[in-house]
């Protein structure tokens, strides 16, 4: 049974920045067809099931016993895995947490706080802005275009004229999908450094990087020469491994031994650590599914058109897509259809994750049922 709250937040000494503030969180709701959290819908292959009992068996034999604090063996297979690209990625580059989440909290733990300010240019991934308020990091909204890209040169003058301590561009961008050239990240990069000996941190957010099209490079490319940039991963997508919570980024070794300051002690379970570590032996297994969910993505922007609506260019497992004359509605309607995607906030846009063929069928029958009665314009 759970306790009746003898009192509300207003009678708490919450922190000022908190009060008005709503948790983060995607609705849960049990419906057939789940599209709203960005998941790979693919199960994991049967081999790596295998593998993952036998590692979590080996790690619980000492589970009395502390994990490795620093994660060694974790973060050398990271950086074998990060490797892939061309570029060399060393093993004290790369540190891992509790999913990405973690990872930027450390970020801003160590570089933002009280009096430090972080900008990032909405609409982009919520959790930015929620995390830099727990941290007591203040937070001002960048802009982009009309169609949601970023104007380089107008991104670089707003870096300049709020000389914030850290600078957030995801890359593909959540919620809208498209990639971030490298050359906007280099600029973005040079106008962090203010001059008079103060410069702030540009974190490169690829949590969706696996999904980009051909030819869309990663920011680990430029990390060279460049101690202030910082790149974050994650393996709950194109991994599918939602439900481990493993992030990672890869920066210079100076960056890894500032968050060394702030992690919590053993912050990363020993199970945690064997099962990504299992996942990792399986790479070429577990990325076998990205090109299947690229399709999927492809075929849902390739079919928006006949229904009367249209979609921002995606370089993720996902699609913004609209035009609505309202949203929320729009979205209800798809509910009722046993079909759950992502109201985000943005005025005529829902977004949708690129699940199963069986799934992507199942939302594009909805989309055609309710579009007619919801597109804009009619």
């Amino acid at each position: 049974m759970t306790p009746t709250p003898t009192t509300g937040l207003e009678a708490l000494p919450l922190r000022p920045e908190l009060r008005g503030r709503t948790p983060y969180g995607a609705p849960q709701l049990q419906v057939a067809h789940r599209l709203n959290t960005n998941e790979n819908p693919h199960p994991l292959p049967a081999e790596l099931l295998a593998t993952l009992g036998e590692a979590l068996g080996h790690a619980a034999l000492e589970l009395n016993r502390y994990p490795d604090r620093d994660a060694v063996a974790l973060r050398a297979d990271l950086a074998t895995y990060l490797s892939r690209g061309g570029e060399r990625i060393e093993p004290a580059q790369v540190w891992a947490a509790n999913g990405s989440n973690e990872v930027l909290q450390q970020v801003l733990q160590a570089f933002g706080g009280a009096g430090r300010t972080a900008l990032g240019f909405t609409p982009s991934y919520s959790m930015h802005p929620i995390i830099s308020a727990g941290t007591g990091t203040a937070w001002v909204d960048g802009h982009r275009r009309a169609d949601f890209t970023l104007d380089p040169a107008a991104a670089v003058a707003q870096v300049r004229e709020v000389r914030p301590d850290l600078v957030f561009v995801t890359s593909p961008n959540n919620p809208t999908g498209t990639a971030v050239a490298l050359q906007t990240v280099t600029e973005l990069y040079e106008a962090t450094s203010y001059g008079h000996g103060r410069a702030g941190v540009l974190v490169v957010d690829e949590a969706y990087a696996e999904f980009a099209r051909t030819g869309t490079p990663s920011a680990l490319t430029l990390l060279p020469g460049r101690p202030r940039l910082l790149v974050s991963r994650t393996m709950s997508k194109a991994f599918g491994m939602a439900g481990l919570r493993l992030g990672y980024l890869a920066a210079d070794p100076a960056v890894v031994d500032a968050l060394q300051l702030v992690r919590l002690p053993y912050h990363l379970s020993s199970l945690t650590q064997a099962a990504a570590r299992a996942a990792l032996a399986h790479t070429d297994a577990l990325l076998a599914t990205v090109d299947a969910v690229k399709e999927q993505r492809d075929r849902i922007v390739a079919t928006l058109p006949s229904l009367g609506l249209t979609s921002v260019p995606s370089d993720a497992n996902f699609v913004l897509f609209g035009r609505f004359a309202d949203a929320s509605a729009a979205w209800k309607a798809l509910l009722e259809h046993d079909v759950l995607v992502r109201d985000v906030g943005i005025s005529g846009w829902l977004r949708v994750t690129a699940g199963t063929p069986a799934e992507t069928d199942a939302f594009l029958t909805a989309l055609g049922e309710v579009a007619p009665d919801h597109r804009l314009g009619d």
